[in-house]
């Protein structure tokens, strides 16, 4: 059986179809997590005829089991720890601080790759905010992103994915003003599964993505 979507493009467009009330809003900016949400962010941004930026957020990966969320960083010195798995798995304070120092130093580099030299970030203050990932699959980042988001006063914040278990978009719904999952199936075990092309976005193709117009 084909996936659902057949890459992150194609997502995008249909993710789009049903955020189609936001379409042309004077004050919605589009912001792609990258790598992989910002292919995805293109396609709605220009559906939506909305400015597309990039909110860089990395996951703070279980030392030894780096797929597994700990916890998220963002943009803005934001960090979330999941508690929960931090004591199911005995992790340290010197491992969170390791894992978290080396993830800052990325997160860094991708912000000035991202942005060069030239790109200030978005100013998101009384803005609707559409933070847009290709899947998730515990919500981690998508969390740090938003209260990184909400400590800028945005008007409204919006998470949109093509594809997230259920219970993951019912617990962003406590943090973020809407919510719209394209899909939840179950089980949901990756999101990679849901593609039929799920290769690595490049950082050159997000900087090539960014250059684009979009409103």
């Amino acid at each position: 059986m084909p996936a659902p979507f057949r890459d992150r493009a194609d997502a995008g467009r249909r993710l789009a179809g049903m955020l189609r009330d936001l379409a042309h809003r004077d004050d919605l900016l589009v912001l792609g997590l990258p790598r992989g949400g910002v292919p995805v962010a293109h396609e709605v941004a220009r559906a939506l005829g909305a400015p597309l930026d990039v909110f860089v957020v990395r996951k703070l990966g279980l030392p030894g089991h780096d797929e597994l969320a700990m916890g998220a960083i963002a943009s803005g010195g934001v960090r979330l720890v999941n508690e929960d798995v931090v004591s199911a798995f005995g992790v340290t304070i010197d491992e969170i601080a390791r894992v978290t120092a080396r993830e800052e130093r990325e997160l860094e580099r991708r912000e000035r790759l991202y942005r060069g030299e030239d790109r200030a970030p978005p100013l998101v203050a009384g803005r609707t905010v559409l933070l847009v990932d290709d899947g998730l699959a515990t919500g981690a980042s998508m969390r740090a992103a938003v209260e990184a988001v909400r400590a800028q006063h945005p008007r409204a914040i919006v998470v949109a994915v093509p594809v997230a278990p259920a219970e993951t978009c019912d617990a962003l719904r406590a943090a973020a003003d809407d919510v719209v999952c394209a899909m939840t199936p179950e089980p949901f075990d990756a999101v990679g599964l849901w593609y039929d092309d799920f290769r690595q976005t490049t950082d050159e193709e997000v900087h090539a993505l960014l250059a684009r117009p979009h409103a």
